[in-house]
């Protein structure tokens, strides 16, 4: 009980998985499209589990790294408020990388090179790189970096497809370029809010930068991923629906935005078009060219 509590304050598993399985589902499929190959069925299912995982301990890696600023501000939290200790946490993080040890092995050893160096960037973040203070003082600067492990997740997660094939596609730099901004796009829509909900100790972009300018960092962020996804997409022949899948969300995105800013709607709204555009860009950068494909080849 006290888990399950757990998830549902910190790491909502239907939730975070729909998302992880469409950007695992993505970057497996984006992969085959570029070698014109057929992925065999194992990649999706190791992908899904190592980048479940992956995200899991990122969220493990934060409690930790975080658990003096949240006993002082947000004692709500459950490790402050004593519902999970860190030291069930921290054997929670061993289990699931045992876990993933063992899914890159039974499919290909290989992945584990893949995966240490994931692992080696969150060990890295769990430190904030050991310049914890000077990373502080530069917030867009610790935004940046931290965002370095998606495109990182993302790489393992084509890798289930082509090292088993036994090559690897040319062109991934525009796909994982458009996985490191969707990361900018998350991160600062989750932490966009009115000046009624800021609340003491927690940092914010609106409230770093104001309102204003928060929302315009967001809206920079989904062009940014725009640009690349639509180049990626150009790669495998679908850049058109990419561009009008994402124009589309990104109409809505300006409408909320632009009411946030008028103070007409809250912060939630703002993390949920978040979590529908990553839900579409994922979609429609390899999901679906490779269903259509496969299905037409019928």
């Amino acid at each position: 009980m006290r888990w399950w509590t757990y998830q549902k304050e910190r790491f909502p598993v239907v939730a975070h998985g729909l998302l992880i399985a469409v950007f695992s589902a993505c970057a497996v499929s984006y992969s085959a499209l570029l070698r014109d190959g057929v992925p065999r069925a194992p990649s999706f299912g190791v992908a899904f589990g190592v980048c479940f995982l992956f995200f899991l301990q990122l969220r493990i890696a934060d409690e930790f790294k975080d658990a003096e600023e949240d006993a002082r501000w947000r004692p709500y939290r459950p490790v402050p408020r004593g519902l999970i200790t860190l030291r069930e946490l921290g054997w929670g993080f061993a289990a699931a990388a045992v876990v993933q040890c063992g899914l890159a092995v039974a499919w290909e050893p290989g992945l584990l090179w893949v995966l240490g160096g994931g692992w080696a960037y969150l060990g890295g973040m769990s430190v904030e790189f050991f310049a914890r203070k000077w990373l502080k003082a530069r917030p867009v600067v610790y935004l940046l970096t931290h965002m370095g492990i998606m495109p990182l997740v993302d790489f393992f997660a084509t890798a289930c497809d082509w090292i088993p094939a036994g090559e690897k596609p040319g062109g991934l730099g525009p796909f994982l370029a458009a996985s490191f901004c969707n990361g900018l796009v998350i991160e600062l829509g989750r932490k966009l809010r009115q000046p009624a909900a800021e609340e003491e100790g927690v940092e914010t972009y609106s409230r770093l930068w104001g309102m204003r300018w928060g929302v315009r960092a967001w809206w920079v962020s989904q062009g940014m991923t725009a640009i690349f996804a639509g180049w990626a997409a150009a790669k495998i022949g679908f850049a058109g629906p990419t561009w009008l899948a994402l124009g589309s969300v990104g109409v809505l995105s300006y409408g909320v935005g632009w009411r946030f800013q008028n103070r007409s709607l809250n912060g939630s709204w703002i993390e949920r078009v978040s979590a529908l555009w990553t839900l579409v860009l994922y979609l429609v950068m390899g999901v679906v060219p490779w269903w259509l494909k496969v299905g037409v080849g019928r």
